[in-house]
């Protein structure tokens, strides 16, 4: 089956839209311009424990969202996975397409454009590369990319990271939830959490005011960790309106997922988000989403539950709630 790429639509150098691009009037950016210059919260991981913990939780409440410095992961590995990345996009397009996946045989990780329309027949001005990078009983370095011959060297390089932040991050939530230290890693998986990345590439769109990158969703995800390069993109829903996400050099955009909101019962938010894209300037970002097993069911936790607090969610498998996620069912 051959997949239109939008790399290689905008590589054309087409002036028009194709129509499957262009949102309803509602959605486009156009009709519902983000704020500028608002401050999403700023998290140094550097302070104290007691004063990381309170701003950790307060954000996760408040906003489901928040940028953190100070967080360990050293500014040169960040360029390289940026560099990496950037390598694998500008191959030849015979080159990628030898790393494609093939949703309709199961095969969810590789290269790849979203196809299926969602209900208003419209796609997303994006293409991306996906795969699982821990834990290690889970990862086939075939479906990697081998070009640039780095990129295995540096992705379990950032993976390791990812893996200590995850268990930093779940700690400080678990204790804003005045629980142990280790209770939402447990209801997590532990060591079986699953850690997948999924480089977003948005080309140079000629008519970004009708498109979206990524429309407006939550992640099913526990955590999510972003890496965006310095093209402007990430929007987020506060208050009611979109608010325009800020460029930080270095720092990693956490968004509270999903299974977090579950687990929590509501106390941290999930937060809802889109992506804009560029006439001029491709945009990328490197999303590391951190889930449980399939098989881990999920649900509020017991020790925040009472008379007046009864659980506002189903318990349920992840798999089972993927499957209803994405084929937008009632949870």
């Amino acid at each position: 089956m051959v997949v239109e790429r939008v790399q290689a639509l905008a590589l054309g150098g087409i002036h028009d839209l194709p129509a499957h691009f262009i949102r309803p009037d509602h959605e486009r950016p156009e009709n519902s311009k983000a704020i500028e210059g608002v401050s999403v919260p700023m998290i140094s991981l550097s302070q104290p424990r007691e004063a990381l913990v309170k701003e950790i939780a307060e954000a996760s409440s408040k906003w489901g969202f928040f940028v953190v410095k100070d967080h360990g992961v050293s500014p040169t590995l960040i360029k390289r996975l940026q560099e990496v990345g950037e390598e694998f996009f500008g191959l030849a397009q015979e080159e990628k397409e030898k790393y494609a996946n093939d949703l309709a045989k199961g095969k969810f990780e590789g290269y790849g454009t979203k196809i299926i329309k969602n209900k208003d027949q419209k796609l997303e001005w994006v293409d991306y590369y996906f795969h699982l990078m821990a834990p290690p009983s889970k990862v086939n370095h075939e479906v990697w990319p081998h070009n640039p011959p780095t990129y295995r060297e540096v992705a379990e390089d950032y993976n390791k990271e990812i893996v200590r932040l995850t268990d930093e991050i779940l700690a400080l939530l678990s204790e804003g939830l005045n629980l142990e230290t280790n209770v939402l890693r447990t209801q997590m998986g532990g060591d079986e959490i699953e850690v997948e990345m999924k480089i977003n590439m948005y080309p140079p769109c000629p008519r970004p005011e009708l498109a979206l990158g990524v429309e407006p969703h939550t992640d099913m995800s526990a955590l999510t960790f972003l890496v965006p390069n310095d093209v402007p993109g990430l929007q987020v829903w506060m208050d009611q309106t979109w608010v325009a996400v800020d460029y930080v050099p270095d720092a990693l955009y956490i968004h509270i997922g999903d299974q977090i909101e579950v687990l929590s019962n509501g106390k941290y938010k999930s937060i809802l988000h889109r992506s804009i894209v560029n006439k001029e300037r491709t945009r990328m970002s490197w999303a590391v989403f951190c889930v449980p097993p399939g098989e881990t069911v999920v649900g509020p936790l017991p020790e925040l539950l009472d008379e007046k607090n009864p659980a506002k969610y189903e318990a349920k498998t992840f798999d089972e709630y993927r499957y209803r996620k994405i084929n937008e069912l009632p949870q």
